[in-house]
């Protein structure tokens, strides 16, 4: 998955990743993509709510690394 920018919040529990998300996202343009990166298992429920009540659009979700350290990566495409 392509994204414009990465914002990485490692080390971040609910509900630091969607704030940090929503400060992030207002520098960028409508149609780029934010990839978010994070550890918080959380954010797969957080993040799709998030860009149903914002009117963003969630472009992806990708999950990397064991059960013992899972990585979370979410796209959001910016759309206003």
């Amino acid at each position: 998955m392509h994204a414009d920018v990465k914002l990485d919040t490692l080390g971040y529990f609910c509900p630091m990743p969607i704030i940090m998300t929503s400060k992030k996202i207002k520098e960028l343009l409508p149609g780029q993509v934010l990839e978010v990166i994070s550890d918080d298992e959380g954010i797969k429920k957080d993040m799709p709510a998030w860009c149903q009540t914002t009117g963003h659009e969630m472009v992806g979700l990708e999950e990397d690394g064991s059960d013992a350290k899972r990585i979370y990566k979410t796209y959001v495409k910016k759309t206003k």
